[in-house]
């Protein structure tokens, strides 16, 4: 058995900034995952059926584009970075993504489900850490 050499600053720098760039790619597929599910589904599932489980009623297309915005948000999340073209939109994306929650949640407590808006306040926040997470990716 060798033994190993010892760490250095820079290395142990590297090895924290490989580690926060792993569980950002983890949050970032996991987020992209439900919005693309929570999103498809405002998108596929029959308006009338939609509207019928909203507390507060809105126009149906306003729900289509939430949909759009969601679906949109989650390719944002994962593709820039992904392909390497525009990785500047990754953080944009989560960015959106937080104003959309912040409003979700501000919909779901007018609506009278305070407890149900814990989540949509809990994807905000998230998405606020992909966001300040990939704030390097909008210098490039």
């Amino acid at each position: 058995m060798k033994n190993a050499a010892p760490l250095t600053g820079e290395t142990s720098v590297k090895q924290q900034e490989r580690s926060v760039n792993i569980t950002l790619w983890i949050i970032q597929a996991i987020l992209a995952l439900i919005f693309l599910l929570v999103g498809g589904l405002k998108l596929i599932v029959p308006v009338e059926a939609l509207l019928a489980q909203m507390p507060i009623q809105m126009p149906g297309l306003f729900v289509r584009v939430i949909g759009t915005i969601e679906v949109a948000g989650a390719l944002g999340l994962i593709l820039p970075g992904l392909l390497r073209i525009r990785p500047v939109l990754t953080p944009l994306a989560a960015c959106g993504l937080v104003i959309e929650m912040i409003g979700a949640t501000v919909y779901t407590v007018a609506g009278g489900q305070g407890a149900v808006a814990l989540a949509p306040f809990a994807l905000a926040v998230i998405c606020a850490f992909v966001a300040y997470g990939r704030r390097s990716w909008a210098s490039r």
